[in-house]
């Protein structure tokens, strides 16, 4: 495991860095987060110790994120996560973790792009007509987490996501809030391992 800069699409992004053969995890963090969220969970941790491959980047649209310049387009962040897990891990589709607004990104790249798997810590602007145009071909694993404390992302929207994907299941951390991962962190690890072993048989 080790913290590099990348030089992608014209962007340089700090990283968080484990390879290893198999299907990697690309962590995607929300707007006021950085790559660091996710260590302070534990999980880089035991994915290292597995042996098992991830990428967790710092994002172009990440308030406090290192990485320049700076864009909330869609399109670019997808370009961005795309030449990234190309360069490090070949053209093995990934399962993305996407927090709030890397929920949303994450969602607009696999509507363009292979991936094996989603998982969704209370994503935001899941129901924009471009989007849930796509979900039915959404022919893979869809898990969403989201805190019954959240005050920004729907759950009532979330339910209604959950609905309309082949695969689709939603999960509620009770007593917890938007970055409910963060709240329960032990049960986010259990989930997500979870969610790999499946997409992995």
């Amino acid at each position: 495991m080790s913290a590099k800069t990348l030089s992608l699409t014209n962007h340089k992004c700090q990283a968080i860095i484990n390879r290893a053969p198999g299907i990697p995890i690309v962590f995607l963090h929300g707007y006021s987060y950085t790559s660091d969220v996710w260590p302070k969970t534990g999980i880089t941790d035991i994915l290292k110790e597995k042996q098992l491959p991830f990428l967790a980047l710092d994002m172009p649209y990440g308030l406090r994120s290192r990485c320049k310049p700076k864009t909330r387009n869609t399109e670019t962040n997808i370009a961005v996560i795309k030449e990234a897990t190309q360069s490090i891990f070949g053209v093995v589709p990934p399962i993305l973790v996407g927090a709030s607004l890397g929920g949303h990104i994450a969602l607009n790249y696999a509507a363009r792009l292979s991936v094996k798997a989603l998982f969704l810590l209370a994503p935001v602007r899941t129901l924009q007509e471009e989007l849930t145009q796509a979900y039915s071909q959404f022919n893979f694993p869809v898990h969403i987490i989201i805190g019954s404390e959240d005050r920004i992302a729907s759950s009532e929207e979330l339910r209604e996501l959950a609905g309309k994907l082949p695969n689709g299941k939603l999960t509620v951390y009770e007593r917890a809030g938007h970055s409910a991962y963060l709240t329960f962190p032990e049960r986010f690890r259990r989930d997500l391992l979870e969610l790999y072993a499946l997409v992995g048989q």
